[in-house]
């Protein structure tokens, strides 16, 4: 079932992310659901577990000193969908 849901977002963040979605040929709610539902995998123990291939690549990352894994990746997905 879709529910209809109300955010508050800045113009020029809109623009940018219709932009995007425009260019992938994706509607803007189902970019916006896939990254909520991504976001909450980890509260969801069934959804989180990790394939084959994640796991041969489990260390092959250091986090560097002081940043936290969730921070790193909040940054890299608004550089990548978001252009910042």
């Amino acid at each position: 079932m879709n529910t209809k849901l109300t955010l508050t977002i800045e113009d020029r963040v809109i623009a940018k992310a219709k932009k995007y979605a425009k260019t992938r040929g994706r509607s803007l709610s189902s970019i916006v659901e896939t990254y909520l539902e991504a976001l909450t995998l980890e509260d969801d123990p069934t959804k989180n577990k990790p394939t084959p291939i994640v796991d041969s690549l489990r260390g092959s990352f250091k986090i560097p000193e002081g940043k936290d894994y969730k921070e790193l990746l909040t940054e890299a997905l608004m550089e990548k969908y978001m252009g910042r």
